[in-house]
This record gives C-alpha cells, structure tokens and sequence, in this order.
C-alpha cells in the first residue's frame, strides 16, 4: 500500500543514520523532517511577505505624508493621494494573505507532530524486550507526548517567529540601504551583537534544559510506577513512602526549572537593554544626519520605524531562543528512540504456507545481556508436532527462558533453533508469531468489551467462531450472567473482572485464532481451585492437536504432558512421562516430594 501524507513514517530514513557515528544535529533532524514540505513552506513565506507589507510600507508613507506636509514647496497632493490608496490596498490584502499564510504552515506542522507521534509507535513494536526493560513506560509516554508536543512547538516557533522574523530582517535592511547607506549601516552592527548574546547563553540554557527534560522523565516514570502500585502501597500502608518518591523527582523538577527560569530572565533583560540603547542611539544619529541636512525630516520616523522593526525581529528570536532549545532537546529526546539499533533480533524473511509446530533445539545457549551467567546452557530437545511439553524445575532454571526464546523475544548466543526443520533466524517472525497462542499468569487485557478483547486485531471474524471459542473457553456462565454479555466493558486491565475470568477470556482469544502452537506460562497458578478447574478444562480443549509448551510449579496440572522436561540450573536434568519420572526417583521425584 502507498503512503500516503496521514501515514508517514519517518522510522526508515532515522534508521538509514544509524551509521554508528555521532547523532546528526538537531537542525539537521528537523530539516529532515520538513524538506517533504517545502513546497509547502515556499508558498507560506510568499504569502508572509504580502500579508506584512503594511508593516513595511507604513514607515515609507507616514515619511511620505510627512514630508508632503512639511516641505509644500517641493511635494503637490497627487502624491499625498496615491500614497494613501496604496496604504489602504496594502492593508486590505491582509485578510486572504495571512490566512494562506497558516493554512501552508499549519499543513506542514500537523503531518509532521501525526508522522512523529506514528513513528515512535511504529519503533516501539520494533524496539527489543531488553529495550523496553531498560526504558520505564513513562518515560516512553513522555516521548511521546511531552517532546513531540515541544517539537511541534519549535516547529511552529521556527516557521511563525524565527523565519518570518529573517524575512523581516531581510526587507528592511534592503528598504534602509536603498534609502542611506550610512543608516543601514549603523543596523547592521546589531547582528554581532545579538550573536554574541546567544553564543554567551546557549550553553548553559541547553545544559539547564537537558536535566530539566531528564527530571521530567524521570518524574513520569515514577508518577506511571506509583499509579499501578497503588493497591500494593495501599494494602502496606506505604502511602507516605510513595509520596516522598514523588515528591523528590518534583523537587528537583522544581529547582532544575528554577534555575533555567532565572537564566531565562537575565537573557531576556541583558538583550532588552542592549536593544534599546541601539534603538536610542539610531534616534539621534538620524536626527543629527537631518540637523545637518543630510535627510528630510519625516525620513526620521522612517528609519524609527524601520529600527523598531529590526528590534522586534530580534528581539522576537531572541525571546523564542529559550523555547528553541527546550524543542531542541526534545528532538534530541526523540531521536535516541527512532534511532535506537536495539530492534527485534530475527530478521528472517521465510513465510512457510503453514506452520505445523515440531521443533528441533541444538546445543542451545543463552544469558542475558546484564548478566554474565549462562541462563541455559547445551539446550538440545526433539519435540514433534502436536506434542505437549512440560518444563518444570526450581526458579531460574530457566524455564520461561526458554518461552521467550520459543517466541523469539531472544535470540541465542549459541546453537540453533529450528522450527519445521526452518531455523529462526531465517523465519518472518510476524508470520510465524501469528501461528502462537500465549495464556500467561497475568493476562494483559485492554480497556474494552470481551468481545473487543476476544476478537483482537481479528476485526471480521464471525460471530459462530467467536460463540464457538467462548463455548470451549468454558466462558458462557460469564458471559450470561454479565447484564451486558459479550459487549459488557471488562474496564482497565481487565480489573472488573476475576483472575479466572480474564484466564478464560485469554484462551477465548487464543482459541478464536486457530494456533499451531500453544504456550502456557504459569497459566492457573494464581486461581483458586474452582477457577483453576475451569481454566483447566477451557486448556485441554485449547491444547488439542496442537504443540503445546508448558511451565508450572503446581506439577499435578502437567500430569496429561506428553513429556516433561526437568531443569536445573540451565540444563536438562531428565526428560520423560509423569509416571516414568516419578518411577526413577530422580530430579522430578524430588520436586513432587516437595
């Protein structure tokens, strides 16, 4: 499908500057950003330059009318009238002008801030599980909401404030050298001076900027974390200790942002006062050039006018470079995202017809990247298609490890994983995972009915499927006993309903999918024993014919495996039916004495 302006994605060309050098410039990012729109951008500067003409002109007629007035002799009244009609015209093109002004502006801002905030979405299902450990989720929503809000903001500030304050600039040095050199030269010793006003600010306001953007980060990530702890804290009586968490991210916050404020304010004053001393020394250099008889009167009121709009324009930039530095640091914020390498680590491209689910593990090693240890160690399992597997064993022996390496979250340091004789490395992971049904613990339900959270990213599926997967689910007496039924809002996180409640609502969602490979994770170790017998009845009917991975610590829930496979220490201890590993009296046998 093509893209079109509402679905630009800008991960593609942050990816292509993953070079492994330096990050490019801010400037340079948002350039990128915006030379699609140039076209765009053109137009809107012509229409800038019509629709300010007043400003411009304004100055040269009251000189004019001035003049006209002042000297009789040498100025008749046609000249008085034409100066009028053209002020009046000027002036009237205002309306359609300045409206076309915007109109360019705002369609360049608007797909940008869509196309920023459908990027960093886009990379974050990109992004690997390490990244995602590593990241705090609201630090992440800050990303998202804070600093792309911050860059539309310098975007904005860019193309109404900064560029039209250059066009300005521009105009009317040229009216000003056209009329006296000697003026125009006087105006233009003001741009090393507002250079050097910059240059003595900028480092310590784009320093006070980046630990502010770095607190406020922080802050979200504590604010996110103390709002799901919320019934643990309040089940401790730990509210006190939850607040003083985030009451220091906000003191420091505060101080942080009380100091770039006072910065701030010095730089705004110092350029106040340099301004308006140019401004008072522009006053009587013109009005000793006229004493002298070098220029007419009125030509005085010109150039002030001229000079106000000189200082306005660099006054304007100078009062927005304070903004600019924060939407700086917020395209900087951004593009540690968009161009982060930490991606999923299959890159394969193979999309088998059909995945029958029979594995091969070879030699299979892996640890986490923090970590030094080996979490498995010489893996090695044969497992057919439709067979069920149990791994159980003490904590970190490595039994959900081996879940995620099934999944393809990780990718071994070591040894091979194959799937139909097709190895990992070498499969479409999309294609692949959507062959996979995963029921954990804690299923993750979203805001929405259960229909909504049955038929997830199925939005055709017919309604006999989905009546036929609550019926296996063994989620019918939920669901006629909800005044709503199906369509009945299951609330944040699915925190309306029971923990064996959402477990069925889960495997409803894996069974409406018709998976070649089921995984169960702890699937009924949080449920009391009704809800556990349920759940367990809903997991027999989702495991048949289908390859199955299982890992529990409740080891009476596995006695129907096919095989169990015994961990310890990231290795297998043995492998074999229930009644033949009880029969040995090994690693299991112990493990079902305790």
């Amino acid at each position: 499908m093509a893209k079109t302006e509402s679905t630009l994605d800008y991960t593609e060309w942050f990816a292509a500057d993953q070079t492994g050098q330096s990050a490019p410039k801010p400037f340079s990012l948002l350039w990128r950003l915006y030379r699609e729109h140039t076209r765009k951008l053109a137009l809107s500067a012509l229409y800038y330059i019509l629709k300010t003409s007043p400003v411009w002109v304004l100055p040269v007629v009251t000189a004019n009318i001035i003049n006209i007035v002042g000297y009789p002799n040498e100025h008749g009244m046609r000249e008085f009238w034409i100066n009028l009609v053209v002020i009046l015209i000027v002036i009237a093109q205002n309306i359609p002008t300045h409206t076309m002004h915007i109109k360019y502006i705002s369609q360049a801002v608007r797909h940008v801030e869509a196309g920023l905030r459908s990027s960093l979405v886009r990379k974050l299902q990109q992004l690997s599980l390490g990244y995602h450990g590593d990241m705090n989720a609201g630090k992440m929503q800050s990303k998202v909401l804070r600093d792309v809000e911050a860059i539309d903001f310098l975007s904005r500030q860019m193309l109404m404030t900064v560029i039209p304050a250059g066009i300005n600039l521009a105009v009317v040095t040229g009216l000003t050298l056209y009329h006296s050199r000697i003026v125009a030269l006087f105006f233009i010793l003001m741009a090393p001076v507002s250079i050097y006003l910059v240059r003595v600010f900028r480092g310590r306001m784009s320093q006070r900027n980046h630990e502010v953007r770095r607190n406020i980060e922080e802050m979200s990530g504590k604010v996110s974390e103390t709002v799901e702890m919320i019934p643990v804290t309040r089940a401790h009586g730990l509210e006190e200790v939850e607040i003083r968490k985030v009451d220091s991210a906000l003191e420091n916050i505060r101080q942080r942002g009380h100091m770039l404020d006072v910065l701030e304010a010095y730089f705004g004053s110092s350029s106040w006062v340099v301004f308006q001393l140019f401004q008072a020394g522009c006053l009587f250099f013109t009005a000793f050039l006229a004493h002298k008889g070098m220029m007419e009167i009125g030509d005085i009121v010109m150039y002030q006018g001229f000079f106000n709009m000189i200082i306005g324009s660099v006054t304007s930039i100078l009062n927005v470079y304070p903004n600019l530095v924060k939407g700086l640091e917020s395209l900087h914020s951004v593009s540690e995202v968009l161009m982060s390498n930490e991606t999923e680590e299959y890159r394969g491209r193979t999309k088998p017809d059909a995945i029958r689910g029979a594995y091969s593990f070879s030699g299979v090693g892996f640890r986490y990247s923090e970590s030094e240890r080996h979490v498995l160690e010489d893996f090695s399992l044969e497992v057919r298609a439709g067979e069920t597997i149990a791994f159980v064993g003490e904590s970190g022996s490595g039994k959900s490890t081996i879940l995620n390496l099934i999944i393809g979250f990780y990718k071994p340091q070591s040894g091979i994983i194959k799937v139909d004789g097709i190895p990992m490395t070498e499969l479409s992971m999309k294609r692949y995972r959507q062959s996979l049904a995963i029921v954990l613990q804690n299923n993750l339900l979203f805001s929405g009915t259960i229909r909504e959270n049955i038929t997830y990213g199925l939005p055709h599926i017919s309604e006999e499927k989905v009546q036929e997967a609550v019926y296996m689910a063994n989620l019918q007496d939920v669901i006629d006993s909800l005044p709503n039924g199906l369509d009945t809002s299951v609330g944040e996180h699915g925190g309306k309903l029971s923990g064996g409640q959402r477990q069925r609502i889960a495997i409803a969602r894996a069974l409406v999918r018709d998976p070649r490979i089921i995984i169960l994770d702890e699937a009924t170790s949080a449920l009391d024993n009704v809800s556990e017998r349920h759940v367990q009845d809903a997991i027999e009917r989702l495991m048949h014919k289908r390859t199955t991975f299982i890992v529990a610590h409740r080891l009476s829930t596995i006695r129907g495996a096919d095989r169990i496979v015994v961990m310890k220490k990231g290795r297998i201890a043995e492998v074999g039916a229930y009644d033949e590993l009880l029969a040995r009296q090994g690693e299991f046998y112990k493990l079902k004495n305790r």
